[in-house]
């Protein structure tokens, strides 16, 4: 066991910062920017299997299907992150986008690293989540060999669910399990094993990549303004009336009436109704045939 553990990458310790503790203060933290600068390209290397499994997101969710984050740690407390975020960002059912975490919710604030050792609780949330055939399951783990994941996969497939792996491995024990596997290999971390940094950070960015890209592909942005953005508190409804402004060129005024005028702050219909002169309902039945894609609603209105 210890011998295959000192074979990952990322438990191997990292010659550029062997003496991390004699450092100052400024040298500690432009090491550690020079070793975060390089995530990004090892990022790079996988965007070919990232745009895969996007795709399978979108084709699930085109199709009624939905998307789970199973993860221990870090790796678990980021896909929960990832997944709570999509609801307010995009306008989105808490159901579709889900992150599963070894442990339970408590694991979000307390370490319970023990959790992750057992297969079979993985395979045990898989069932207890409601995961169905043709859903998509990502296993998150930087090692790529945590049994709580594999089980979750390996649960994931037999249901009949498309599956996606995520590591920072190239050695990943995760790969035989998935349809699509992306491993990016960052290195060693700063602090010998600390997966939450550069690993952590890796991970955080594919994920942003995985939810961003499927939310886009699936019309829920236009051009790039966060149009289903809910309307929640005030900065968001000052947000709502800053988009209709720069999409349609109204006035703050007349955004804050279409604001308004569209269910108290929904940007796609306010949009919908300036740019093709419809009423609320005639915007309203437009986007449902076109299933919220602004632009192709414009285009027919």
């Amino acid at each position: 066991m210890i011998d295959q553990l000192n074979r990952l990458t990322t438990e191997m310790r990292n010659e550029a910062t062997q003496n991390l503790d004699s450092l100052t203060t400024r040298e500690v933290v432009e090491l550690m920017n020079r070793e975060d600068q390089t995530v990004a390209y090892a990022v790079e290397k996988e965007l070919e299997a990232i745009s895969q499994a996007i795709d399978f997101i979108v084709e699930s969710m085109e199709k009624g299907g939905r998307l789970f984050y199973f993860g221990a740690g870090t790796s678990g407390r980021l896909g929960v992150l990832d997944a709570s975020e999509c609801p307010p960002t995009f306008g989105t059912e808490p159901s579709l986008v889900q992150g599963v975490i070894a442990g339970g919710y408590k694991a979000l604030v307390e370490a319970i690293e023990g959790a992750e050792d057992l297969p079979e609780l993985g395979r045990e949330d898989v069932v207890k989540y409601g995961v169905q055939s043709g859903d998509v399951v990502v296993g998150i783990a930087a090692s790529g060999r945590t049994p709580y994941v594999i089980g979750a996969l390996q649960a994931a497939k037999e249901i009949g669910a498309v599956t996606v792996s995520l590591s920072c491995n190239s050695t990943s024990e995760l790969t035989g399990e998935a349809n699509v596997a992306i491993n990016v290999v960052v290195g060693p971390e700063v602090v010998t094993g600390s997966t939450r940094l550069k690993a952590g950070t890796a991970q955080k960015m594919v994920l942003n990549m995985l939810t961003t890209g499927a939310m886009i592909r699936l019309g829920k942005v236009y051009g790039n303004w966060m149009v289903n953005v809910q309307a929640t508190n005030h900065k968001l409804r000052e947000r709502v009336k800053r988009i209709i402004m720069e999409v349609t060129g109204v006035s703050y005024e007349e955004a804050s009436v279409l604001s308004e005028q569209s269910s108290g702050g929904d940007a796609r219909i306010a949009i919908v109704m300036q740019q093709t002169g419809l009423g609320y309902d005639a915007a309203v039945e437009l986007l449902e045939r076109t299933r919220g894609r602004v632009r192709e609603a414009i285009a027919q209105g």
